[in-house]
């Protein structure tokens, strides 16, 4: 078939696609009834009907603009028009259709006008609507679609129709979910209880003692929530980066044969809850912990919570954070040149001057980074501190009490939620700032068979006199959180015992069959579920995204890749409040469903994704898609033929990725979760805030070996997909070579 005429008719497809969702889906989104459930009643009451029925028969006539906008575009699609005069039709009929649909939506609630102003200007309407649903979803996609058509008809992204829809989709829910939440949380820090704007109530919540107080400094009393953050922050993201970078020089230049064993210590904080760590240290320096009961057998010192506070969530954090400083430093280190250490040598430079002068300036983006990220990481976090936090308040567990606490003040709430993004977003910046500045390219197209320079004596002493233990401690901490969950009451009766897990995982055989008595069942299948849904979608938005930004030019690009990369910025206890302040009215109204869980996965982890692929894409030539195009080739078929084949890695790498942090995140959806959707981490939270830390650490337990058999079950397919080509290679140079 022709490709224009092949385009023509997709083009075609998708607005019928946009009509039948239209006529034949409901309109509005409806949390009790599933779709199936909801079809029959397409025709009927206002809940259920579809958006013709609901212009038609139940006075909402503004959505009339969106079948306009389809049906203009229908009309332009089957006449004979010129693919200029084509574009323009699509452009006026898309517009029309987005602008009613999308404007009417926020200005209209369930209850009538969303604003006052409007209600004063126009007079009340004699009903509402309520959150968009599948019809709607449909409507709105088919119309982003043939917006993104026609602006290649008119000449944008150099006329292709596959490209400029996949880049106007892919802003639309960058903005949807992502921009969109974020700025209405922070807006809502202005808000008063009336729902006034005014920014006497911004300085009203943040301008306070409990904020920004110095009393740690001027007195016996307590620092504000900010100061403890950034303190805390400073402290972490330094320890991080120092052991990560003795842990990579150890590893890379040290001659030692630990590199699986740190290997395995850098994919931990991946495949483990945010809180097992905490845990594990509150079985060894807690009230209970043996530490204590050490200290009151041998001296009689009486057990005290003096491990709860800054330094109960600072060591919690380094042993969290430190393995990200020693994936980011063992690269770093990896890459420097031998080349210039044998250089300074020639020039009689000693090993330790060498060290100094050469090596280690080298290593500065790498340090860079790895402060920032721990910067970022530590100020995010929240399981921590939630854990072993006692007294010592900071920003994400103030924002989550401001939630769920017994003064619920969602205002409040979104005021530090308004600092601590500020806060956030400035590391980040300064962290690209500093890693595109000086050039520090060691390794280029020339050749470099030079041997790594040994580490000096004396460094190489101070690596393993401080990371050999602290790699000791490591082992220890998990160990024991690995072990709190066979014991019958930790600290008082260590009598072996699988009850915490029969409690947890029980599994009976009743009259009807097989029965998961257990109390965790429920939470865990509902976070396979949902993780095994949002895992691909992640993986697969996050890869188109990353195309996009490698192969395409538009305007508007870095704002793209911004909104694209902002949310490892922001805070996971941030993004679940915007959540929740953004979805719980029209026009999305998704809160205490299955569906706002699978949506904060998916852009929460869409980073990674788009980073990955960005890797990928930059080891291959561009010639591979031209090639593929010069042969005629659509963007889309060589884009599944062609590119996704060769990206598989990648690919596997974010799916993975997303499925295991969308298993054990815990900040970011801590204010999403209902009874009907309680997930593996919040369960956790729950029976460690009732003091029930055996059940906690057997679910802990069944989690990390859930995610290591995911992990190495991946890793071996890849590896096996590695082996296969060398293989290839290998069988290929063996063959006799014969003369034509």
């Amino acid at each position: 078939m022709n490709p224009a005429l092949r385009l023509q008719r997709a083009l075609q497809g998708w607005t019928l696609l946009g009509l039948l969702g239209f006529t034949l889906l409901p309109w509005y989104f409806l949390q009790d009834l599933s779709l199936l459930q909801a079809l029959p009643g397409i025709g009927a009451g206002p809940e259920t009907a579809s958006g013709g029925v609901q212009a038609l028969q139940h006075g909402r006539p503004w959505l009339w603009t969106g079948f306009a906008g389809l049906l203009l575009c229908a009309l332009v699609l089957t006449g004979r028009w010129a693919p200029r005069m084509q574009g323009w039709g699509m452009l006026l009929g898309s517009l029309l259709g987005l602008v009613g649909l999308l404007a009417s939506g926020f200005a209209i609630g369930s209850t009538g006008w969303a604003f006052a102003s409007f209600e004063s200007a126009w007079g009340a309407l004699p009903t509402g609507q309520y959150g968009m649903g599948w019809g709607a979803a449909l409507v709105l996609l088919s119309l982003f679609v043939l917006l993104g058509a026609a602006l290649a008809r008119l000449g944008a992204f150099r006329g292709d129709v596959f490209v400029a829809g996949a880049v106007v989709v892919c802003t639309a829910l960058l903005a949807l979910f992502v921009v969109y939440p974020v700025l209405r949380s922070l807006v809502a820090a202005w808000v008063d209880d009336a729902g006034a704007y005014a920014w006497p109530n911004l300085l009203e919540r943040v301008a306070t003692e409990r904020v920004w107080g110095l009393g740690c400094v001027l007195s016996a009393g307590r620092c504000g929530v900010v100061w403890n953050t950034l303190w805390l922050a400073l402290i972490t993201a330094t320890g991080t980066t120092v052991l990560g970078t003795m842990l990579a020089l150890w590893a890379v230049r040290g001659g030692t044969r630990l590199a699986k064993p740190l290997n395995i210590l850098a994919m931990l904080p991946m495949i483990t809850p945010p809180f097992v760590v905490g845990l594990g240290l509150i079985l060894l320096f807690g009230r209970a912990g043996l530490f204590n009961q050490a200290l009151e057998w041998t001296w009689g010192v009486q057990p005290t919570r003096w491990f709860y506070g800054v330094l109960g969530i600072w060591l919690a954090q380094m042993f969290a954070f430190t393995p990200i400083a020693f994936m980011i430093m063992r690269g770093v280190v990896q890459g420097v040149s031998p080349s210039m250490e044998e250089a300074a040598q020639t020039l009689r430079a000693s090993r330790m001057q060498t060290f100094w002068t050469v090596t280690l300036p080298l290593l500065k983006p790498g340090l860079a980074n790895a402060f920032l990220v721990g910067f970022i990481e530590s100020m995010a976090d929240f399981g921590n501190p939630i854990i072993v936090g006692g007294q010592f308040a900071v920003l994400s567990t103030e924002i989550f009490f401001a939630i769920v606490g017994a003064a619920l003040d969602p205002g409040m709430a979104a005021a530090l939620a308004l600092v601590l993004t500020s806060f956030a977003l400035a590391v980040f910046f300064v962290q690209r700032r500093v890693l595109a500045g000086s050039s520090f390219t060691t390794v280029s197209g020339k050749g470099d068979a030079g041997v790594a320079m040994p580490l000096p004596p004396m460094v190489l002493r101070v690596c393993r006199s401080v990371a050999g233990p602290w790699l000791l401690f490591t082992v220890v901490v998990y160990v024991f959180a690995f072990a709190g969950g066979f014991v019958q009451t930790w600290g008082r009766d260590f009598t072996f015992t699988l009850a915490h897990f029969k409690t947890a995982f029980d599994v009976q055989v009743g009259e009807f069959g097989w029965v998961f008595a257990g109390t965790a069942w429920k939470s865990l299948f509902t976070t396979l579920t949902l993780s095994a849904v949002a895992a691909p979608v992640c993986a697969g938005l996050g890869l188109l995204m990353a195309w996009l930004l490698a192969r395409s030019e538009f305007r508007g690009k870095a704002v793209f890749e911004f909104s694209a990369l902002l949310t490892f910025a922001i805070p996971g206890t941030v993004l679940g409040v915007s959540y929740i302040l953004a979805f719980n009215v029209p026009p999305v109204e998704l809160t205490g469903t299955g569906l706002v869980i699978v949506l904060c996965f998916v852009f929460r982890n869409l980073p990674v994704g788009v980073r990955a692929g960005t890797a990928a894409f930059k080891q291959l030539d561009r010639s591979l898609d031209e090639a593929s195009q010069m042969l005629r080739a659509s963007t889309l078929t060589t884009l599944r033929r062609v590119v996704l084949p060769l990206l598989k890695p990648a690919l596997v790498t974010a799916l993975v990725y997303s499925f295991v942090r969308s298993m054990t995140t815990v900040s970011a959806v801590i204010f999403l979760v209902t009874a009907q959707y309680e997930l593996a981490t919040t369960y956790i939270i729950g029976r460690v805030g009732n003091g029930d830390y055996g059940v906690a650490l057997a679910y802990c337990t069944v989690l990390m070996v859930l995610m290591s058999a995911i992990t190495w079950g991946i890793q071996k397919l890849v590896g096996e997909r590695q082996l296969g080509r060398r293989a290839a290679v290998e069988s290929s140079a063996s063959a006799p070579v014969t003369s034509v």
